[in-house]
């Protein structure tokens, strides 16, 4: 799915890409990066397209969403800023 029909069926959703990425508990860099590929992966296609689908056949999906109790997940890494351990 292109990253212009990805943003549609949100649009259908009546959701924004922050919104989007609360919801689902990830990134919004994550998904930012889809526009610069054009494309998005099949799993984020489809949970769009299951949102526009729900809010259109006036179902509380953000509720369903909300009661999976998902976790977003943290890079594990030091990265530059962290301070190490010095022992």
């Amino acid at each position: 799915m292109t990253f212009i029909d990805f943003k549609k069926l949100l649009l259908d959703a009546e959701l924004t890409i922050p919104k989007f990425t609360a919801l689902i508990k990830v990134s919004e860099k994550n998904i930012q990066s889809y526009k610069k590929k054009k494309e998005v992966p099949n799993a984020i296609a489809a949970c769009a397209a299951c949102f526009a689908k729900m809010n259109q056949e006036g179902i509380d999906y953000k509720e369903l969403i909300n009661d999976l109790e998902l976790t977003k997940k943290e890079k594990k890494g030091a990265g530059f800023s962290a301070k190490k351990d010095k022992d």
